[in-house]
C-alpha cells in the first residue's frame, strides 16, 4: 500500500510541476513543419529537405534531384519529411 502511494505522490508532482515535453520555440532553435517537430538547430538545406519530403509522402512529388545526389543533410532530411509526414496523406475514396 505504501508502495502503491508514494508512486502516486510522485506521479502528481510531476504532472503539477509540468514535467512533461514543452515546445521548443523556432527562436530556440526548434525546427517544425506542419506541426510535426523535426529537431533542434538543422542546417537550412536539411529543412529544405524536410520541406520537400514531407510535400512527397502527401502525395505531390518533391525533390531537388541535384541537391538529394550532392547533400547528405538535404537527403537525409529528405527522408525524414517523408517518413514523419506519412500520416499526413489523405486519399480521396470517390
Amino acid at each position: 500500500m505504501k508502495k502503491i502511494s508514494t508512486t502516486i505522490i510522485i506521479g502528481s508532482f510531476l504532472l503539477l510541476n509540468g514535467c512533461g515535453s514543452a515546445k521548443i520555440t523556432e527562436k530556440e532553435g526548434g525546427y517544425y513543419h506542419n506541426a510535426i517537430y523535426f529537431g533542434q538547430n538543422l542546417a537550412p538545406l536539411y529543412k529544405k529537405g524536410v520541406r520537400d519530403g514531407c510535400t512527397t509522402s502527401k502525395g505531390d512529388y518533391e525533390k531537388s534531384h541535384a541537391l538529394f545526389k550532392n547533400s547528405s543533410e538535404y537527403n537525409n532530411g529528405w527522408f525524414m519529411g517523408r517518413n514523419k509526414c506519412r500520416h499526413l496523406l489523405v486519399v480521396d475514396k470517390d
